[in-house]
């Protein structure tokens, strides 16, 4: 249990229609990834990144050698339910709304209702795609689609996240919020294998990486150690005057090296950012997914101070709370009435039988009192039985029919 990934030789040979060997995807493959690491597994098209990918999920079997996934076999359905995939193209249902592809996914790995509804919410506003979520996911445009992907590989909250050409079709937005989220995700302890044709985002998020050739390893190891050079120093200092400048030039001189000086620029995704985050805070509209720096609250650490779930509580109470007012108002003036108490009540429900009053207000108001809302004869007959048990008479109540056109009573709707 020293390594979440183990290949031991694994070899896939892909035959011709007669039986012969035809291509070697992958041969004596090697591979040793630890837990809590971003890997990441590069190479140029054919050779055999993909197909390495598919054999430790079990989804090709190897010609010999064998790998093992999280302790065992990927094939074994209790290792696969740790592990998150995401492949190169989203194989998505086109006619499912976002909202229901997640919830699809969330069936496959048997979550229940209550934690499934959940983790979509967050999983939506992480991704940026809340406010298209009940949008067919066949209108999305590529990186809307791989959003999704990302949610749905997610769903089941993963020990191992599998990752092939994540940010293909990202904005850089997206692409900066997707390396901030692998970085989280490593931080809180889980193991992401990541295969990219975008070296900046490799060298951004991974701590070691192995550049595969013709299915072999060509080259392995740490990030850093692989792209420093030893052989040269790089000195940077705030703004000096030429004088400065010039001396440190002979002080380079002097030791039989040439140096350069030049100013430093920015990349051109920090620049890209900082504009889009500009118009951002200005409040302009767009029609795109919205970016988030914010990662779901059942992938978060304890540390994460923002929860998403209180956020859906605290407006769910707000929102009731702005319902009372205009209940209040209504039942004020009532109150404030120098009749007494049977007196108000025997009001109120007159003003409730009169058909001025608007519904809504009456239905919500009788929703309240009345757990089951009776109809027609039964109606009448329940407040005829509350006005003869406060005034203890019948006779108040016939006069207030008799007032309102029913002279008959109880018969009237009959």
């Amino acid at each position: 249990m020293e390594y979440a990934i183990e290949t031991f030789s694994l070899t896939k040979i892909f035959s011709d229609w007669w039986g012969r060997n035809k291509v070697y995807a992958v041969e004596d493959l090697n591979l040793r990834i630890r837990y809590n690491e971003i890997f990441g597994l590069l190479g140029p098209n054919g050779s055999g990144k993909t197909t390495t990918l598919k054999m430790l999920l079990g989804l090709l079997y190897p010609t010999k050698g064998r790998a093992v996934v999280l302790g065992g076999d990927g094939t074994d359905p209790k290792i696969s339910a740790r592990i998150g995939f995401m492949p190169e193209e989203s194989y998505l249902y086109r006619y499912l709304s976002a909202r229901e592809t997640l919830d699809f996914y969330g069936r496959l790995f048997s979550l229940p209702a209550r934690v499934r509804k959940m983790r979509i919410e967050a999983l939506l506003d992480m991704v940026g795609l809340k406010a298209v979520a009940n949008r067919a996911v066949g209108t999305f445009s590529k990186g809307m689609a791989r959003r999704i992907g990302l949610a749905q590989a997610l769903i089941n909250d993963p020990d191992l996240l599998i990752l092939d050409e994540p940010t293909t079709g990202l904005d850089p937005i997206g692409t900066r919020q997707m390396k901030d989220l692998f970085l989280q995700l490593a931080k809180r302890g889980k193991t992401i294998l990541l295969c990219s044709h975008l070296l900046a985002d490799v060298e951004d998020v991974c701590d070691r990486i192995a550049i595969l050739y013709g299915g072999k390893i060509e080259t392995e190891g740490k990030v850093r150690e692989l792209l420093q050079q030893t052989d040269k120093r790089q000195i940077t200092t705030g703004a000096i005057s030429d004088t400065a400048v010039e001396k440190i030039k002979q002080l380079v001189r002097e030791e039989q090296t040439d140096c350069v000086v030049t100013s430093p620029m920015d990349k051109l995704e920090t620049f890209f950012i900082k504009t889009v985050v500009t118009a951002q805070q200005q409040s302009q509209p767009t029609s795109g997914a919205v970016s988030t720096t914010q990662i779901s609250d059942f992938l978060a650490s304890a540390s994460v101070k923002e929860n998403i779930l209180d956020k859906l509580v605290s407006a769910s109470v707000s929102q009731e709370a702005s319902m009372e007012p205009p209940t209040t108002e209504q039942v004020t003036p009532v109150e404030s009435s120098e009749s007494k108490p049977d007196e108000q009540l025997l009001s109120k429900l007159a003003e409730e039988a009169k058909p001025a009053k608007p519904k809504p207000v009456v239905r919500r108001k009788k929703v309240r009192t009345e757990p089951v809302k009776p109809k027609g004869i039964e109606q009448e007959q329940i407040e005829k039985s509350i006005l003869d048990e406060l005034t203890g008479r019948s006779t108040p109540a016939d006069e207030d029919k008799k007032e309102t056109g029913n002279p008959d009573g109880d018969s009237g709707d009959a």
